[in-house]
């Protein structure tokens, strides 16, 4: 072995330990940051091992790839506000999804004799060769524009609603199987061309056929369900090209975005099975109960100002709402002003709040909310009934009642926040429209609810100014 060769496989070791640490870290708020910088620093040391592989001999179109990567790759991280980022991730899925695809393209071709001059040359793919190729073309593929059907979605310029059919599963399923068929067959005969390219353009419809019928609300179980598909297209491209640290780094993306998927789908009482056929998402009329005949008892701000200013005990629910508003520095700002003048302030944080994993975590943090005060939904759940006050800000279907007692709620069974059994309860909405479950929330019907109207932002800053006052 060469010293490039060696200085090759110490780097590839040294990212793989990063990524580890990483991952590691990032299962506690306070550390997540440091995680971060280390998968940082495992990446940079990747890059630079496999630019020094002695089997490199042009750099044009790799200088060209990282301007044109670096380009488009820091506007998406440094642009791109909070309350976007689930599409940015569904974005970057798509673009790693379709450089694992390429790479397959591009050896499949090579090895079958279609890809140039020297292809002729090449040594035929043997089956466990073709058999890693075949995984990272198919479930590449499928990545790609289940990706690109996600961020539209979530984007909203597709419908955010599950567009559904009679018999669109059996058709789904069937197609899936006819391209592991064709995955099959090649493992077995891959000189057949014809079942690869096949293979490839099923894969690429699956992915749109596997999206239409999923609703808005199931969305980021999705992506992170996309993610794990991406980590395992990598993964077998480098069991395909003989790259250890793509081997590491796609198992550890995909079992982490597998096991995320899970999680996910327990916050929400969900299986897999019902996320993925359940065409969860749909209209209101899917409800078991309506609004019709109740009335929602509105606050000015002033009053919930005095509550708040006089309470003993507050937790703060924060949702998407306080997302779209930017208001999470208003929010540190007033439970700040709650704590001088006695008063105990916690943050409730359900798993699903926003529109993706640890999104109101990364808000509250970024407006230095201690850590210590933000309590998962099975630490909290159980002190709501010695709240004074429970104020939610844009969150809806994590609070929503329903889902414990109305059987006919499609949220029914979803572990919620008991926001309900706090002695008083203020929620701030710029509407009643419902979340995106697409069902009413009985908590704003409640006799201990007031609602609270207007911009989040606006209204959290008009009561820092009433409870400064008081």
């Amino acid at each position: 072995m060469s010293a490039r060769d060696l200085l090759t496989q110490a780097s590839y070791l040294a990212a793989s330990v990063c990524f580890i640490l990483g991952l590691k870290a990032l299962t506690r708020p306070e550390t997540a940051r440091r995680g971060m910088q280390l998968a940082a620093v495992g990446m940079l040391l990747a890059i630079v091992g496999t630019l020094i592989v002695e089997r490199i001999v042009e750099y044009q179109w790799i200088l060209a790839g990282l301007v044109v990567g670096g380009a488009v790759g820091y506007p998406l991280g440094t642009r791109v506000p909070m309350t976007a980022m689930p599409q940015r991730i569904a974005v970057s899925h798509m673009f790693g999804a379709l450089a694992a695809t390429l790479v397959g393209v591009a050896e499949y071709t090579h090895h079958a004799g279609l890809g140039g001059a020297h292809a002729a040359a090449a040594e035929a793919l043997t089956r466990p060769q073709m058999a890693a190729l075949g995984f990272e073309v198919l479930f590449g593929a499928l990545t790609i524009t289940g990706s690109f059907m996600a961020f539209g979605k979530l984007q909203e310029f597709l419908p955010g609603r599950p567009i559904t059919y009679r018999g669109q599963n059996v058709v789904n399923v069937a197609a899936m199987a006819g391209a592991l068929g064709l995955w099959l067959y090649l493992i077995a005969v891959p000189e057949a061309t014809w079942a690869f390219w096949a293979m490839l353009v099923a894969a690429l419809v699956i992915g749109v056929s596997f999206v239409l019928p999923i609703g808005g609300a199931d969305m980021p179980v999705v992506v992170s369900l996309l993610n794990s598909y991406a980590g395992l297209a990598a993964s077998a491209t480098g069991f395909a090209i003989g790259n250890t640290v793509l081997v590491i780094a796609g198992a550890l993306d995909g079992a982490s975005g597998f096991i995320l998927s899970i999680i996910m789908s327990k916050a929400m009482n969900r299986s897999f099975g019902n996320v993925l056929f359940g065409a969860f998402g749909a209209p209101a009329a899917a409800s078991g109960k309506s609004a019709e005949g109740l009335v929602a008892k509105p606050i000015t701000a002033e009053d919930a100002a005095m509550q708040l200013a006089y309470a003993g005990r507050v937790i703060i629910v924060p949702g998407y709402g306080m997302a779209v508003a930017q208001s999470q520095h208003a929010v540190r700002e007033l439970a700040d002003l709650i704590e001088k003048r006695g008063g105990e302030v916690k943050f409730a944080i359900h798993p699903v709040a926003g529109r993706m994993p640890g999104h109101m975590n990364v808000l509250l943090a970024e407006a230095n909310v201690p850590y210590d005060r933000m309590y998962d939904m099975e630490e909290i759940n159980d002190q709501f009934t010695g709240a004074d006050v429970a104020l939610v800000i844009g969150a809806n279907d994590v609070v929503n009642p329903a889902a414990k007692t109305d059987k006919g709620s499609p949220i029914y069974g979803m572990p919620v926040l008991n926001v309900e059994q706090a002695r008083n309860v203020i929620v701030m909405k710029r509407g009643m429209s419902p979340g995106f479950a697409g069902i009413e929330n009985e908590l704003f019907y409640a006799d201990n609810t007031r609602m609270l109207f207007g911009d989040a932002k606006k209204m959290l800053t008009q009561l820092v100014g009433e409870v400064k006052a008081a």
